[in-house]
């Protein structure tokens, strides 16, 4: 019937009233059916643009029309936050709004009602201690306290730091590289930035529940990484590459999926999967001195007993990590007092006996020795790097060679 109706519609002959039995629609009917064409023909798509639909040529495509995609209109555009918070302006005279807004901005917006109320300027906050930020706040979490206080300290020093650029998104994105993805909600609830990596210290980890001494070893080495490429967001490789033609310095930056690349490269690649939330990247790898073949070997739960399977993967290991290194790590293993690196060991919180206590008050204001990776050990290995040396000579650099023996028995396995 509805294509008879098509049919006597289409016709020249068809008037509705002479159709007879051809055309079972009415007049009325057909006015109807006409009204809701009409109608129907009237209907827009919202926010599709101005350009109309007998405009288009059949097989013709222009941009911005009828089926062109919504921009995102809830992120803030570059104009809203040059005019929200102006950079010219000292943060001491910004605006309570403007205060709040770089809140929102920083991924702090919980505190923006209490501190609506609480700065009446920037330089509240520039002279706020970190009791004032609890108190009046309700800052709690300490690094929440961190991340606002570093962030007031280079309002205050006006010294802008490149890890400033990456926010607590792409941290979330680096974990995923460094092979922690385990550890991504509770980066992003203290909001991690990159200015927080560099200065986390060992009870800031423990806050955030990496308890384990590879994880932390883990840590350690990406960040070390991070300031000897001068914290490029894209310092680290992902894509798989020519096998054949690899050096220290390139391996160094491997991402965890990289490394599982390689293994799948020399035959391995059923063990592969085993590497997902080990913390294994190239940076710890290279780096650092107890991290051999065998703790590779227990990391991919290849068994003891299969001794060609790992004889196989102490080869290619030997040939990936280069000649200085593998010598390197070897006289690491020879020394006195050596102990291999444990897949299971625990970090300790430091416990502070009665004779520290009254040095409890200067640990709290400087915490630059208690850093995971060092500041000192990256700017000289940067200028190790501008000598044409790259990543060599790390022995006394590797983050886990620490010269104060009170931070061995921080980071030392449980008893």
């Amino acid at each position: 019937r509805l294509d008879e109706s098509t049919q006597s519609d289409l016709s020249p002959l068809s008037s509705g009233v002479d159709s007879g039995k051809q055309s079972p629609v009415s007049p009325d009917n057909k006015k109807n059916h006409l009204g809701i064409k009409k109608l129907w023909g009237k209907i827009r798509r919202t926010q599709s643009g101005t350009l109309q639909r007998e405009d288009l040529e059949p097989g013709e495509f222009k941009r911005g029309g009828l089926r062109a995609t919504a921009s995102p209109r809830l992120a803030r555009t570059g104009e809203t936050l040059t005019s929200a918070w102006d950079l010219k302006t000292p943060f001491s005279k910004w605006t309570p709004e403007q205060v709040c807004c770089w809140l929102e901005e920083s991924g702090l917006d919980q505190y923006v009602i209490l501190a609506r109320h609480w700065a009446n300027s920037g330089q509240t906050l520039l002279s706020a201690s970190p009791q004032d930020l609890e108190k009046e706040m309700g800052i709690k979490n300490p690094l929440h306290r961190k991340k606002l206080q570093l962030a007031l300290k280079s309002f205050s020093t006006k010294m802008t730091e490149k890890s400033s650029e990456l926010d607590h998104i792409w941290v979330t994105r680096w974990l995923d590289d460094i092979g922690l993805p385990q550890y991504k909600g509770q980066f992003h609830e203290g909001r991690v930035d990159g200015r927080m990596i560099q200065y986390l210290t060992v009870n800031d980890l423990l806050f955030l529940k990496v308890t384990s001494q590879l994880h932390h070893l883990s840590v350690k080495c990406a960040i070390h990484v991070l300031h000897v490429n001068k914290f490029n967001p894209n310092c680290l490789k992902r894509r798989p590459g020519d096998e054949n033609k690899t050096s220290p310095s390139e391996v160094v930056q491997w991402s965890n999926h990289r490394v599982m690349e390689w293994l799948r490269s020399v035959d391995l690649a059923e063990y592969a999967p085993n590497l997902r939330g080990s913390g294994v990247h190239g940076g710890l790898i290279i780096l650092e001195p107890r991290f051999n073949s065998d703790t590779l070997a227990m990391l991919l739960n290849i068994p003891p007993q299969k001794t060609l399977l790992r004889r196989h993967l102490a080869t290619n290991f030997n040939m990936l990590v280069g000649s200085q290194a593998q010598q390197e790590k070897r006289e690491f293993m020879e020394s006195s007092g050596y102990a291999p690196l444990s897949t299971t060991a625990k970090v300790r919180p430091k416990k502070l006996g009665f004779s520290n206590f009254g040095h409890l008050r200067k640990k709290r204001c400087d915490e630059s020795t208690d850093y995971i990776c060092p500041l000192e050990a990256a700017q000289v290995q940067a200028v190790l790097n501008g000598a044409h040396r790259p990543y060599s000579g790390f022995r006394g650099l590797s983050p886990i060679l620490d010269r104060d023996p009170d931070r061995g028995e921080q980071v030392g396995p449980n008893s």
